[in-house]
């Protein structure tokens, strides 16, 4: 039987009756990444929402363990931490080159990093969101696949706080303390603070230089909420955030082990510092104003040994080649809109500054050929764009059970960009979308909803030695038709969320990799260009269930289907094929138990399809599935978990490249980096 066929049945087996159904009851998410709050069955979209209790029981430190939970969401292991992210086969792999031009947004608590999710941390966070398809009126540009969300907790009025403790294999250890509560006697003013700190060895050991900690982690993340609410019509809120990844990148072994040669390891780090605030007014009769103001200040840092090997791995050829980036990324964004509970109107404007600097050093020396060259080559450049963006939303209720919902966002861009080959752009254009859907109550606890969405993403220009028919490319659109249904069912013990999806992909942007110099493992032409089209159409499908008293189940699934078009005339490429890191299922299963004393237990499954690694290449992954489980006990004081994740110790790739590496014949190779392996640890939590 193959995976597929197995995640069918696994998800009919957890689905099948089991007893009467329970006085337990499902709680409603409330999404706050939309305009305005709302629940997910209220959306008329596809969302994956993942409260505080679901993230501290299915991940240890990082959004990336999230990520095999959500259907038609994938990322791209191309540093030590995922910072790219793909939904339903949209999403950049890596960039390193060129000019931020994200397809995924990521935010947290309203701080935009796009692009540079590495500092997604999860201790002390509230909620997840992950809203699949293009946010064409609500983000724009920089959501053309779609938004991840992340909002810290929430300040109380009551005094309380948390102090957790993780040890685990790996060397691995954490400790973060988080509290919060009112500053002042009327409780108008709120707090809630959270530092926290983790370390591991990276699950990699370096055999040339005797560590286990090339691949090492060291992160650390503070943050700050405050809420002040001094009067029924006005409410502040401003978050902070300070973190900082510090992190070891040694992951791509030539055997594709987890036993790395590299003799000179490199960095993943990024130091971030951002804050937000956001202010409500409330007017007379339903009208609202709104403010968010939010900003991010980004140092990354991203080195690595580009041979992979050290002079004996070599030998006797002279082979050592490392490349070193620095990367400086500022955002600063004003968003004000005006609303009343039937239409919203608003301004937003972006000005993101990206500054690089990269230093690229090697020496090769073939003596049976007597061949030498050498590479010391440095390029920097200075990136620049502004948005301004209108935008708007109109909500018609035609009866009780019968809704209309329509938005519409125009954005000018500009760009001023210059590097030291001596490249000057000056691009601006005018993009816009929107959606329109429509939504039904076939009776009070079902929803069905149908929608048509555009989504579109600016265009750029490529670095570098390429033909002049490839400088420029073009803004690419993202049509999509979707249906589906919401349904809470059986007293509230049952929720199922299930979208049907088409798209339709015009001028698709592909990112597109070449090496240009063979033996120069540094010496790699990166080239957008215009695919005439990508389409994709699959299903999507969230239940969770509480068939009796202690027990929960919850099942997702996805299916993709997503294909390219022809490339263009300049470019050979795989006309036709699958889109990368575009998996044509994944599924997720778990089931837990709550004893009534405090013990709990869980079983988490996951499963992802074969995929594409790049569009450069026709190399795929394996499928594969991994397993998770946890048992612990909690009471109003303690929480004491044993986990361990990767049960089984499955061996899986989360990215590929394909290309000569070693010496002297430098035959084509597939290079994967493996994801983590088996885990176990323990945690502990004491709340006061």
């Amino acid at each position: 039987m193959n995976i597929f066929a197995r995640s069918w049945l696994s998800a009919a087996l957890l689905f099948s009756p089991l007893s009467v159904f329970a006085d337990n009851v499902i709680d409603e998410i409330v999404v706050t990444a939309d305009f305005r709050e709302r629940t997910v069955a209220e959306m008329p979209s596809s969302i994956s929402a993942m409260d505080a209790s679901f993230i501290e029981e299915m991940a240890v430190q990082h959004f990336e363990e999230l990520v095999n939970v959500v259907p038609n969401l994938n990322w791209s292991g191309d540093g030590n931490r995922a910072r790219y992210f793909q939904i339903r086969g949209v999403g950049e792999l890596e960039q390193y080159q060129g000019a931020p031009n994200p397809s995924i947004g990521f935010l947290i608590d309203d701080i935009d990093f796009s692009g540079i999710g590495t500092v997604a941390t999860l201790f002390d966070i509230q909620s997840v969101e992950v809203l699949r398809g293009s946010q064409g009126s609500r983000y724009g540009a920089s959501a053309l696949g779609g938004l991840i969300y992340l909002q810290s907790t929430t300040p109380s009025s009551e005094r309380g706080g948390r102090v957790q403790v993780t040890a685990a294999g790996d060397s691995a250890s954490s400790i973060g303390v988080a509290f919060g509560g009112a500053l002042n006697d009327a409780k108008s003013l709120l707090f809630r603070f959270s530092a926290q700190t983790h370390q591991s060895d990276g699950h990699r050991t370096n055999s040339y230089l005797n560590r286990d900690d090339t691949n090492g982690r060291d992160e650390t993340a503070v943050k700050l909420r405050l809420n002040f609410v001094p009067s029924d019509s006005f409410t502040a809120k401003l978050a902070v955030l300070y973190s900082d990844i510090n992190n070891g990148y040694d992951a791509f072994a030539l055997d594709n082990s987890y036993t790395m040669l590299s003799d000179k390891p490199g960095k993943d780090a990024q130091e971030s510092i951002g804050a937000s605030l956001r202010m409500d007014w409330t007017g007379p009769g339903s009208l609202e104003l709104a403010s968010v103001t939010a900003m991010a200040d980004s140092d990354i840092d991203f080195s690595f040994d580009a041979d992979w090997g050290n002079d004996d791995s070599w030998a006797p050829v002279t082979y050592d080649f490392t490349s070193v980036s620095d990367r400086k990324r500022k955002t600063l964004s004003q968003e004000i809109r005006i609303s009343s509970d039937r239409w919203l109107v608003g301004i937003y404007a972006l000005n993101l500054k990206d500054n690089l600097q990269t230093v690229n050093l090697g020496d090769y020396y073939d003596p049976i050929n007597d061949y030498a060259d050498s590479l010391d080559d440095s390029f920097a450049s200075d990136y620049e764009a502004t948005n301004i963006a209108l935008f708007g939303q109109f909500d018609h209720d035609f009866n009780d059970t019968t809704r209309l919902n329509a938005g519409l966002r125009f954005e000018r861009r500009a760009v001023d960009y210059i590097d030291t080959a001596g490249l000057v752009a000056n691009p601006s254009e005018s993009l816009w979308g929107g959606e329109l859907s429509i939504s039904h109550d076939l009776r009070e606890s079902i929803t069905v909803f149908a929608s048509l969405s555009k989504g579109y993403k600016a265009g750029g220009f490529n670095l570098g030695d390429v033909p002049p028919d490839l400088r420029a490319f073009a803004a690419e659109e993202l049509w999509t038709v979707e249906v589906g249904v919401k349904a809470t069912l059986l007293d509230n013990t049952l929720r199922f969320n299930a979208s049907l999806f088409s798209s339709r992909r015009v001028d698709q942007q592909v990112r597109t990799s070449f090496q240009i110099f063979q033996g120069d493992p540094t010496s790699f032409g990166f080239a957008t260009i215009n695919v005439d089209k990508g389409e994709t159409f699959g299903l999507e499908t969230d239940i969770r269930w509480y068939p009796r008293d202690h027990w929960e189940l919850y099942t997702s699934i996805g299916l993709l289907h997503a294909t390219l078009g022809e490339f263009p005339a300049l470019i050979s490429g795989p006309d036709g094929r699958d889109q990368a890191h575009a998996p044509a299922y994944t599924f997720a299963g778990g089931i837990v138990y709550r004893a009534a004393n405090g013990a709990f237990a869980r079983v988490d499954a996951t499963a992802k399809d074969t995929f594409y690694f790049d569009v450069s290449h026709d190399q795929k992954s394996e499928p594969f599935e991994l397993v998770n489980a946890r048992i612990g006990y909690e009471d109003e004081a303690w929480i004491v978990s044993l986990w361990v994740r990767n049960l089984f110790d499955r061996n899986y790739a989360v990215r590929g490249f394909y290309f000569g590496n070693e010496p002297p014949d430098f035959p084509n190779t597939l290079y994967t980096r493996l994801g983590d392996p088996r885990q176990i640890g323990i945690t502990i939590e004491r709340r006061f």
